[in-house]
């Protein structure tokens, strides 16, 4: 709801550069509070029971307040605070709920089906309230989009006194803390983690790359100084087919966005029943797979198919993917203290977010060149991932690679169990390196069986 009234606003109400400056400007901000704010206060707040759950209420009174002022001055300059403000609260209540869900439940199984149930239901909750609130402004403008987000926000303080009072801390044993240093440094959690943070910045990338793309802003890009015909003819090429060269609407922007939001919606419903069949390690590497090959199709088509493409391959990339991550970090950190590792990491993914949607708010991309990027970095991402180290003493899981080299091993063995079976059925009494080789000739003398010869 909040988006749809700041569209207007940010990209749609003033020219492109201003746009970028303004933005480029609330996204640096953003950064700050992750920086600094964020390793200082949240151990404060864990060690209090219903620390979480307090920090969850404030978020949503702090979402009441800011989208209360945001109605007075959606056309003043004090609007870029304001939507400041409403970003990093935002972002906070990511990590908040990313601390406080493991502490409401008692199995691995449980933990990741409610981060399942939850990322759908966000999904919905997302785009359900997407068309109200542009049926609000169509009507009386944004101010009623963001009246409507107010009220919503109203609902949710009333939900948060209902969440369990929990405390994330619970020990604070120096040679326990230790061992869940060690567990959350391995191999395999340090690989998921950078994957995961690549498919944050992706996500972060795409919906800027678009929103500006969609508003125009590869108008002052300017490849001239290249000096040869071969720049000439890339930058006539880029933006001969770019989604914002014909002066698309906001509706086509919307369209983009609702497909990255059908994604994760498919992404959530998808990725248990992918757990349940093949391996975490390989539903992440097949997110990052996924948004590398969207991404090249999205380069070589163009235009608004591409666009679609690549929102609903995001989507539903970052969607399993961090599903994937959570099952990682659950299985090879099980004295981890999952409440508070999971809000370190999530401040990290949201750190990756803002540094991938500075990108294309710094430089100006087509977003064909955009896509271009995005297929790069996920391919690179994608092969780090699956030729990372694998050393023996690392408690990280199995590659791609030697989880075919030791299936391979298990059917060896198999084999071999079987044929040590069939053998002792045939001579019990005997091992296998006792067993007699036969021979078509007797051996013996005296047998009478010689003289047939």
């Amino acid at each position: 709801m909040i988006t749809v009234a700041l569209a207007g606003s940010l990209f749609f109400s003033i020219d492109p550069s201003a746009a970028r400056w303004r933005v480029g400007l609330y996204l640096a901000l953003t950064i700050a509070p992750f920086a600094v704010v964020s390793p200082l206060i949240g151990p404060v707040i864990d060690r209090y029971a219903g620390g979480r759950r307090l920090m969850i209420l404030a978020i949503n009174l702090g979402r009441v307040l800011t989208a209360a002022l945001m109605v007075a001055n959606l056309d003043s300059l004090f609007l870029f605070p304001l939507a400041f403000t409403m970003l990093v609260l935002q972002k906070s209540y990511a990590i908040a709920k990313a601390a406080l869900v493991p502490t409401t439940v008692k199995t691995h199984e449980e933990l990741v089906g409610k981060n399942a149930r939850l990322a759908f239901l966000s999904g919905i909750a997302g785009f359900s309230g997407a068309a109200p609130s542009a049926l609000a402004q169509l009507i009386g403008g944004p101010e009623w989009s963001v009246i409507l987000a107010a009220i919503t926000f109203s609902f949710a303080v009333i939900a948060s006194f209902r969440l369990p009072k929990t405390k994330i801390v619970t020990n604070d044993d120096e040679e326990e803390q230790e061992q869940e240093r060690e567990e959350l440094r391995s191999e395999g959690i340090t690989r998921a983690s950078n994957g995961m943070g690549v498919l944050r910045g992706v996500i972060g990338f795409f919906t800027f790359l678009v929103a500006f793309a969609y508003r125009g802003g590869t108008d002052d890009l300017d490849l001239s100084g290249v000096g040869t015909s071969v720049g000439v003819k890339l930058h006539e090429e880029l933006l001969a087919t770019d989604v914002g060269a014909d002066g698309t609407s906001a509706i086509a922007l919307g369209a983009v966005v609702a497909f990255s939001v059908i994604g994760g919606l498919c992404g959530s419903i998808l990725a248990p029943r992918l757990r349940a069949r093949t391996s975490e390690e390989r539903m992440l590497l097949g997110a990052l797979f996924t948004v590398t090959t969207a991404a090249i199709l999205g380069t070589w088509s163009g235009g608004i198919s591409g666009a679609l493409l690549v929102g609903f391959a995001v989507g539903i990339s970052v969607s399993s993917g961090k599903l994937a991550f959570d099952s990682i970090v659950q299985r090879d950190a099980p004295d981890a203290n999952y409440g508070r590792s999971f809000a370190r990491f999530e401040t990290r993914f949201q750190l990756m977010w803002v540094f991938g949607a500075l990108i294309p708010v710094i430089f100006t991309l087509p977003a064909r060149l955009g896509f271009l990027v995005l297929s790069i970095a996920a391919g690179l991402a994608a092969l780090s991932y699956m030729f990372g180290a694998n050393s023996e003493t690392s408690s990280s899981p199995e590659t791609t690679f030697s989880v075919v080299k030791n299936l391979l091993k298990n059917k060896k063995s198999e084999k071999l169990q079987e044929t040590v079976e069939i053998e002792k059925e045939i001579s019990p009494d005997q091992t296998i390196t006792e067993r007699e080789i036969f021979t078509p000739y007797p051996q013996d003398e005296d047998d009478d069986n010689l003289k047939l010869f």
